[in-house]
């Protein structure tokens, strides 16, 4: 198995494809959304994670507010199957697809694109901070160019 993707991956990502966001590294042990937001002096709010959800088998990327959880109900209608056949990615499936390690997920920039759901709730934030290729990274972005770049859909998703 090849070595995960991680931030200088993302930078040369955000270069080549013009993207107006910005990779943060974190000087501080972040393990949560309120430790994340209180290093970067932000609302918990403007913490989003990206999560990897398999709608029958095929790969589908929800982004959302971190400290909410996601209904997979939404996601499920949205693609017309039953709640049951949406399942959480385990991280070996998260890795093989999105080429980074679960916990550093940035919302776009993966192996190949990815259907994209994207909570509605966070659409109304100045600005945002998610995955930055790894544990210790974060990425800001706008909402807008958030949902550009992955062409994602909004979608009450909690």
């Amino acid at each position: 198995m090849t070595a995960p993707r991680g931030p200088s991956d993302l930078a040369a990502f955000l270069a080549a494809q013009g993207i107006d966001a910005q990779i943060v590294p974190m000087t501080l042990e972040t393990p949560t959304v309120a430790a994340a937001a209180a290093a970067l002096g932000v609302a918990s709010d403007q913490i989003i994670k990206t999560v990897l959800f398999l709608v029958k088998d095929e790969p589908v990327l929800v982004i959302a507010r971190g400290e909410e959880t996601v209904d997979r109900r939404p996601i499920a209608d949205e693609f017309g199957v039953g709640k049951k056949q949406v399942k959480l990615a385990d991280r070996d499936t998260v890795l093989a697809v999105t080429g980074y390690a679960a916990g550093g997920v940035p919302p776009f920039g993966h192996l190949r694109p990815l259907s994209t759901l994207i909570d509605w709730r966070i659409e109304s934030m100045t600005v945002l901070y998610g995955g930055g290729g790894d544990d210790r990274t974060l990425l800001r972005v706008t909402p807008a160019e958030l949902a550009r770049v992955t062409a994602g859909k909004w979608l009450a998703l909690s």
